[in-house]
């Protein structure tokens, strides 16, 4: 089973418009939409939800009105300005709670709990491409590096049960906590890429973060010809480095075209575009194939 992550380092790359295209490109494969903090892969895919499962990670403080006493011990102690007091007495901000347990642990009375913390969701659906994953953290979810993983393996269990050969991941921007989870065990990474100063930079720092893993890693500059020069100083980097340039693609409005439609830019009439995005999946998978 291979499973390219396709990832970007910066938002607003393109990177999730490129891999619907592959989505109804590849086959045998399992979609997994890893960007849980902001999806938008179903946005093209509309998912039919047939699991929804609740996420809990981490834990945090809740006071309970009918034994605490009013004594107010607890709300100088919180560094975090968590516990507030208003006419119902004391509670527990839970944007505010970093769950460092030092109310419950000096609460005279016991009345702080302490409780699995209700993060978000993720789900199980079908696609008119195949099977998607997906997810959606709570606004101020966190452990959002362990939902991806969660996703990641509920992934990897629907192809082995359906005999598939291929997951195919969204990943999140940047290159945090769930970039690292998505680039986990992974065999290929591509880098969306555009020709900005910004986007040169990321493309450095999510390079490193690809090399420190040993992953595989190749690039797609995508909306080459907004600056020629830019876009020349990002492939002459990738030569230093040996980074595959798989496309170079140019801005075109047809993605927004599409999106506004609900689809991929292939399941419209076709144009050079399109015809260079089948040749670029061709390129991902040959080089995919290719990793150890």
């Amino acid at each position: 089973m291979r499973e390219i992550v396709i990832i970007s380092g910066k938002g607003g790359t393109g990177k999730t418009s490129i891999t619907g295209v592959f989505a109804h490109l590849a086959k045998n494969k399992v979609i997994c939409d890893l960007d849980v903090d902001a999806p938008d892969l179903h946005l093209l895919l509309h998912p039919s939800k047939e699991r929804v499962e609740e996420f809990h990670s981490g834990y945090e403080a809740r006071i309970d009105k009918d034994s605490c006493t009013q004594c107010g011990v607890c709300a100088p102690m919180c560094r975090f300005g968590a516990i507030r007091e208003d006419e119902d007495g004391f509670s527990v901000d839970p944007l505010r709670c970093e769950g460092c347990k030092v109310c419950v642990a000096f609460c005279p009375a016991e009345a702080v709990r302490f409780t699995q913390k209700h993060c978000g969701q993720w789900y199980v659906s079908s696609t008119r491409f195949g099977p998607l994953v997906h997810a959606q953290l709570f606004p101020g979810g966190e452990n959002s590096g362990r939902l991806v993983m969660v996703l990641k393996q509920q992934a990897q269990e629907i192809a082995k049960a359906k005999g598939l050969d291929l997951v195919l991941c969204d990943g999140a921007p940047g290159i945090g906590c769930p970039v690292i989870s998505s680039l986990s065990g992974t065999h290929l990474a591509v880098a969306v890429t555009e020709p900005t100063p910004s986007g040169m930079h990321d493309l450095e720092r999510v390079a490193e973060l690809c090399n420190h893993f040993q992953i595989g890693f190749s690039v797609i500059i995508n909306k080459c010809d907004l600056n020629p020069d830019e876009a020349a100083r990002i492939e002459a980097y990738c030569l230093a480095h040996s980074y595959p340039v798989l496309a170079s693609l140019p801005h075109d409005p047809v993605f927004t075209r599409a999106m506004v439609k609900g689809l991929v830019v292939t399941e419209l009439p076709e144009t050079e575009l399109s015809r260079e995005l089948v040749r670029t999946w061709t390129r991902v998978e040959e080089m995919a194939r290719r990793v150890p």
